[in-house]
């Protein structure tokens, strides 16, 4: 067993409450299952923006396919779907809205200024990001995925959203937003 199934077989274990040496009773059958469920459930939403991340890197369908023990063809019809038939621009004054379609090369520059106009991400989509409108500027930083955010926290900056394999952080600069035409 590899030291990934290790940590997420542990991972599973440790979210349906039992232990290593534990006897299961039926009831803790069934929240091993129930846990099961939950962390394919966190897997494929992982491997969604892992592949949806290495197409905003550059990487081809065919080469995605290759990794994945499948056709070019397989590879994009499975995941690469958008994450929203209409997308808005910065002027738009709804209350939500999804900002793209960006890459990895241009969507620091977009969020940036979203967030001149009080706009700050809160679910990252492929290609694009979902976003709520507030009265304040923001400012959004992309970091590579890892458990502890202690010294992010510690400088103001909270999570706004994880895409494997990114975490998007925010932080309100305090600030009136800019409205269009400023």
């Amino acid at each position: 067993m590899s030291d990934l199934a290790d940590a997420i077989g542990g991972a599973v274990l440790a979210d349906a409450g039992i232990g290593p040496d534990q006897t299961l009773t039926d009831d803790e059958h069934l929240a091993l299952v129930a846990a099961g469920a939950r962390a394919e459930h966190e897997v494929r939403a992982i491997l969604q923006s892992a592949v949806t991340a290495a197409r905003a890197g550059g990487a081809s369908w065919a080469r995605i396919g290759g990794e994945l023990g499948m056709t070019r063809q397989a590879a994009q019809q499975r995941f690469g779907g958008g994450a929203g038939s209409s997308r808005a621009t910065v002027g738009d004054l709804a209350a939500e809205r999804w900002l793209g379609p960006v890459t990895a090369f241009d969507e620091m520059a977009e969020l940036e200024l979203a967030g001149r106009a009080g706009w700050r991400t809160v679910e990252a989509g492929t290609l694009a990001h979902r976003m709520v409108r507030t009265d304040t500027q923001w400012e959004h930083r992309r970091i590579l995925w890892r458990a502890s955010l202690a010294a992010e926290h510690a400088d103001g900056w909270e999570v706004g959203c994880r895409a494997f394999p990114w975490i998007y952080l925010v932080r309100d600069r305090g600030v009136a937003a800019i409205t269009p035409g400023e």
